[in-house]
């Protein structure tokens, strides 16, 4: 079939064509002069411009210049869509530092409105403060509508062609389809192109529907039924038959009256159309033309997608689902030593190889206990005295050994079982290790340490550095030579580091993973009590830790060795001090073991926060697991 080679379809479908290409080249002349074409940018320097990198050359010419505040600005304008990159965070720490800086010349030049509204309308949102809240947000909705139709207009830019030594050039209708179908890809990603705030890499699920259900919750507090109805409606243009909100819808009819008519807002009705529209043509060409397609929404229905398409779609469910299975079978050849622990990310999860994260280590008392240690010790000091960090003049640090730890114990500065609870811990957390990565072949201790970091109220203004600056455990890390050199000083002899954290009650302080430049963070790992990251010491993994900027960080820091003869000697007197103690007393593990069951020293299961619905529940107030899930990220805003 079709249609034949030429008659009035061709009219009514070029003429238009032709007429708006007319219009553009015109418009684009009495801008650019006669030659428009010229001025278009290439791939690599929009990619240039989205990454703000002008900002960075624009930093260096102003100081040159000496003029501070407008290098200030220009510094802290990419810092903001950069905020992995270490060398700008010396320099912004250095502006802070000097005399003359303007502190408010640390601005960004391309705030875009509707971030800064949104964030402003989710504070008051969750302040309760709903008519601020209300004000905010759809100024936010509206700003955000704005820019979507904007990144949408420069999308009808020239085809850029995937592969460029393609051997035979596309016919006209080919050409013409090829190139309308990434036209119509690339309007359907604005969606995240608007939703990922800057200097992020994911983007906020759900931003348009997510403002309407704000909305409709914050109206409804107000007292206005009849704008918290409307939004409603027109949440449910994305997701028809959530219940919760068609619970809300029947409500809002009771109190207006059902001669009330109730509609959802008509720029709304627009964009869910049009999205409609174009993803519908999109499938037809992944279909038919052998286009692929990453759809953006979570909302499209399932009935837009070809039947074709669904069971390809099932097959990849039921691929990921072999291979997880493959995953379990894997780690029942070399299984877990203890019951209750979870692998919560491994190296595929944290964008690296030998890397992963245990869950449910150590019990929330257990945890307790070690902090109570930690605690006794900076009491007792003799060698645990809180000093300035090693690393940042903006952290206290404290450092136990388990040999330490022991001799407090003789000395009844600690209680005995926490110390020994440090000894078993470690060893727990070494046969972990052992059994993941190595199992059959020993790991030895290298250094065990107990580390505290503590911020330092008064010097967090303006702080820009590193708890612990990025690094590999058993060489010595070159980024410019993009090598790592296993010689001394390094610790050549370690082959696995491990982390045992023992709480989250601070600001800051997770750990990242980066590429061998040290400014691409590929991975990170927010502290939690019982939790155990663990990976291989080489050049593969350069890591670091984030600034403690409030509160105490407290880890066990764990360093593993194939030697022998590299093995932690401490740990063997150690060893010796606990067998000596329990040759004193009369039958004293079985005290201790009393003891740590009376202080709830189990391998129990750790509660696991259930993650919340998508939509809303008209029980509970929307928006609270976005919150909960904001807040774990806070960690990566707060450099």
């Amino acid at each position: 079939g079709g249609p034949p080679p030429a008659g009035p379809w061709e009219a009514a479908l070029f003429g238009p064509v032709l007429q708006r290409a007319d219009c553009l080249q015109h418009c684009l002349g009495s801008r650019l002069g006669a030659a428009p074409s010229a001025h278009r940018a290439s791939l690599a320097i929009r990619r240039d411009f989205e990454r703000r990198e002008p900002y960075n050359y624009l930093q260096v010419a102003f100081f040159q210049l000496k003029k501070l505040d407008q290098a200030v600005s220009a510094a802290h304008t990419f810092f903001v869509a950069n905020p992995q990159h270490l060398q700008m965070r010396e320099d912004i720490e250095k502006y802070r530092r000097m005399s003359g800086v303007k502190s408010d010349s640390f601005r960004d030049l391309e705030a875009t409105p509707h971030w800064e509204a949104y964030e402003a309308g989710v504070q008051h949102y969750n302040a309760d403060e709903y008519l601020q809240a209300v004000a905010r947000l759809e100024e936010s909705l509206t700003e955000a509508l704005s820019a979507l139709e904007e990144c949408r207009a420069l999308c009808e830019g020239p085809r850029e062609d995937e592969d460029e030594e393609e051997e035979m050039q596309p016919g006209l209708y080919e050409a013409i389809a090829g190139h309308y179908i990434q036209v119509l890809k690339c309007r359907q990603q604005c969606v995240l192109e608007i939703a990922t705030k800057p200097g992020r890499i994911s983007a906020t699920e759900d931003f348009i529907p997510s403002h309407l259900d704000l909305l409709q919750f914050a109206y409804n507090q107000v007292g206005n039924q009849v704008l918290a109805a409307e939004c409603a409606a027109s949440y449910l243009l994305f997701y028809p038959v959530d219940e919760p909100m068609l619970e809300k819808m029947k409500q809002y009819h009771t109190e207006l009256g059902e001669d009330t008519a109730v509609t959802a807002r008509e720029i709304i009705q627009h964009y869910v159309q049009r999205s409609l529209m174009e993803k519908k043509l999109i499938y037809y060409a992944v279909e038919h033309l052998g286009e692929s397609f990453d759809d953006p929404d979570l909302w499209t229905p399932d009935e837009l997608i070809p039947e074709n398409l669904k069971g390809k779609h099932r097959e990849d469910q039921e691929k990921q689902k072999q291979e997880t299975l493959d995953v379990e079978e894997m780690q029942k050849r070399g299984p877990l030593p203890f019951e209750g622990i979870a692998v919560t990310m491994d190296s595929h999860q944290m964008n690296g190889t030998q890397r992963v994260v245990f869950d449910r280590v150590l019990t929330e008392s257990e945890c307790k206990d070690l902090l109570r240690l930690t605690k006794a010790a900076g009491e007792a000091g003799d060698g645990y005295r809180a000093r300035r960090s090693p690393h940042t003049p903006h952290e206290r640090f404290e450092g136990l050994t388990v040999l330490k730890a022991m001799q407090l114990a003789q000395n009844g500065d600690v209680d005995w079982r926490d110390a020994k609870l440090f000894l078993q811990a470690s060893e727990k957390s070494r046969k972990i290790v052992e059994s993941y990565f190595t199992p059959g072949k020993k790991l030895h201790f290298s250094f065990t340490h107990l580390v505290c970091r503590t911020a330092v109220d008064e010097e967090q203004g303006g702080r820009m550095d590193l708890s612990h600056p990025v690094h590999a455990d058993n060489c010595l890390l070159d980024p410019e030579g993009q090598e790592c050199w296993r010689e001394p000083p390094a610790y050549v002899y370690r082959d696995y580091s491990g982390i045992l954290y023992l709480n989250d009650d601070f600001q800051g302080g997770g750990l990242f993973f980066t590429e061998m430049d040290t400014v691409t963070v590929t991975a990170e790992v927010r502290p939690k009590c019982g939790r155990l990251v663990a990976f291989s010491s080489g050049k593969e993994n350069p890591h670091g830790v984030w600034a403690v900027s409030r509160g105490r960080r407290c880890a066990m820091a764990l360093w593993y060795t194939h030697s022998r003869e590299h093995a932690e000697q401490e740990r063997v007197k150690a060893e010796e001090v606990m067998q000596q103690r329990a040759v004193e007393q009369d039958q004293p593990n079985r005290g201790e073991r009393q003891g740590a069951d009376h202080s709830g020293r189990s391998s129990s299961e750790l509660p696991v926060p259930s993650g919340g619905a998508r939509p809303v529940s008209w029980r509970h107030k929307p928006g609270s697991d976005r919150t909960q899930r904001s807040k774990e990220l806070r960690t990566r805003d707060e450099f």
